[in-house]
This record gives C-alpha cells, sequence and structure tokens, in this order.
C-alpha cells in the first residue's frame, strides 16, 4: 500500500508526506514516513484517526530519543503529538502532563510542588514514551506514580486506562499498536521543593560522569538481562548488567560504519557521524551474538527498531 498517494482523512493540524525521519531522532537516521501528522489536539487527533481507513498502519511517535528507524523508512502514518499535548497542570499531590511534555520537564514542576518524580529527570524522551517503556531508573519506575493515562485508540475513542490494563513489566506495557497516548497522571511522594531539585542536579552530574551524554544516542541499547535498572546505590550488584556483559564481551568500542558502542558506557550506542540505520542495528546485532557466544545471554533491544530496510519490506 503506497500511502503517499492515498487521500488522508480532514486534519485540523499539519500532514506532511515523506518526510525524513533522520530529522527527528536522536540518532539523526531514518527513511521517509509515508504520512507524518500532528494534530492540533485530542478532538482533531480523535476525529482522523476515527475515519482513517482499518487498514492503514499506524505509529504514534515521540520525541526519537528511544528509536531506530531504518533507512528504507515507514510505510504507515506517523502521529506526533506537539504543543496541544504537552500542558504540565498540579492538583494537590497529583501531575497531569500531556503526553508529549518532557520527562525532565514533568520532573522539574512536580519539584517545584513538592512532588517527588524526580527519576524522570535524567530519562530521555516525552512522559507518553515514558508510559509506554515502563521507563525508569535508581529503582523507581513509570508504574510506580502512574494513576491512570487517557489515550485514543485506533479507532478514534478516547479511552482511560489504569495500571491494570497497561499490565506494566520491565520497560514494557500492554498499549496496543496503534493506540495513542494522549494525557497521563501521576501521583508521587511529598517532598521539600529544594531537596527535590538539589537531588536532581546530583543525578544528573552522576549521569554526564558516567553517559555519553554529548554524543548521539539514544539512550541505553539494550534490556538489562537481570529484569531491572541500576539503582544508583554503592551496594548496586551488576551481574546480568548489559553493560557488564559487553563489556567483558569485549565490545565496548566497537565499531561499524559511523556506529560504535561507547568507550564511556559500554550499553550505550553512538552515531559518531554519518552512521546509518543499517551501521547502528548492524552493530546493535554484532554485540548480541558476541555475548551471547561469551555469556550464553541473549540480550533484548531496549532501542525500538522500526521500518524497512532500504530497498526491502517492512520489518
Amino acid at each position: 500500500m503506497d500511502l503517499k498517494r492515498i487521500e488522508l482523512p480532514d486534519l485540523r493540524g499539519r500532514v506532511s508526506r515523506g518526510k525524513l525521519l533522520s530529522e527527528l531522532t536522536w540518532l539523526r537516521v531514518g527513511g521517509p514516513a509515508d504520512a507524518f501528522v500532528q494534530p492540533t489536539d485530542i478532538e482533531d487527533l480523535a476525529a482522523f484517526l476515527k475515519e482513517l481507513s482499518a487498514d492503514i498502519p499506524v505509529f504514534p511517535m515521540g520525541v526519537g530519543s528511544n528509536l531506530i528507524v531504518r533507512d528504507g523508512g515507514l510505510r504507515a502514518v506517523v502521529i506526533r503529538l506537539g504543543r496541544g499535548f504537552n500542558e504540565i497542570t498540579i492538583e494537590g499531590d497529583t501531575v497531569i502532563a500531556g503526553a508529549a511534555a518532557l520527562d525532565a520537564h514533568v520532573a522539574r514542576r512536580a519539584a517545584d510542588a513538592g512532588i517527588d518524580l524526580t527519576f524522570l529527570r535524567t530519562i530521555p524522551g516525552s512522559i507518553g514514551g515514558a508510559v509506554r517503556m515502563n521507563a525508569g531508573c535508581y529503582g523507581s519506575y513509570t508504574a510506580d506514580v502512574l494513576v491512570s493515562a487517557r489515550a485514543v485508540t485506533r479507532s478514534g475513542a478516547l479511552v482511560t486506562l489504569g495500571p491494570d490494563e497497561l499490565n506494566f513489566r520491565y520497560r514494557q506495557s500492554d498499549l496496543d499498536a496503534g493506540t495513542v497516548l494522549v494525557e497521563v497522571k501521576m501521583r508521587g511522594p511529598k517532598g521539600d521543593p529544594d531537596d527535590l531539585h538539589a537531588r536532581m542536579e546530583a543525578q544528573l552530574k552522576k549521569r554526564d560522569e558516567t553517559q555519553p551524554t554529548k554524543d548521539r544516542s539514544a539512550g541505553s541499547t539494550f534490556r538489562n538481562p537481570a529484569g531491572f535498572s541500576s539503582t544508583g546505590r554503592a551496594d548496586d550488584v551488576h551481574d546480568l548488567k548489559a553493560w557488564k556483559l559487553i563489556q567483558d564481551a569485549g565490545m565496548k568500542g566497537a565499531r561499524r560504519g559511523g556506529a560504535q558502542m561507547s568507550e564511556k558506557h559500554a550499553n550505550f550506542l553512538i552515531n559518531t557521524g554519518g552512521a546509518s540505520a543499517s551501521d547502528l542495528e548492524g552493530l546493535g546485532e554484532d554485540v548480541r551474538k558476541k555475548v551471547y557466544e561469551t555469556s550464553g545471554v541473549s540480550l533484548d533491544w531496549e532501542i525500538m527498531r522500526i521500518g524497512e530496510p532500504e530497498g526491502g519490506e517492512n520489518s
């Protein structure tokens, strides 16, 4: 199906054809999307999805922080939420954030109100993506603070989902493909605003010391086989941590084309300049193969990979 030539439902927002997704992903790779849609508000999104033919695939895209789009692009309607979906409001001990609000912004606004969502401060991406993948660090996860989320389904219905419906696991949830998160409600422990901001500053300092924050990366490349993120405590155990397995397999700093496993943190895949999506994904698969050969552990990708290779079929 060639979506570039299919007439799409009316939208008050913007529709682009053939937009290069490399312009939007943190790794700066990715071919074109057949259709790229930016709805104005929830009503605009719901009406569009309701009228969109059910056989047309939909991909909700956040800020591209945890994503490899393959070089052949994406045969789908890509939906990206913008300014109409990034408001953050505080109601008592509850934070209500549009799905496009950045995790860091949510953490800071919550801290201003004396609400502890500090773990979000160092997580790249938007709050909708944090819910979709149950993002977390330092022993805290989105599942721990989520009250509910509102979403527009593929059929255009606006629904409210609780933790039970989302069925959170480590770096996973049960959000249906094509369902677009639009708003998230969270509740965190109370804290002193100054203390919360100081804690976030310390977390940022630690992150900058241990992760390649100046390079083009997409955060952690592989999930920890241990099934949990680093706690950040001095007694943290590193057995079955992805970075340790990669380092022990001799793949820290490994290269393919313009792609490299970071010398600073072995579980960060970076674009050193001019890397293709094929370079990045291929290096990741090289790492998976070597880790399996040396440890018997099969690493699972944490970075989402979508689309088709150049000249290939949909994956």
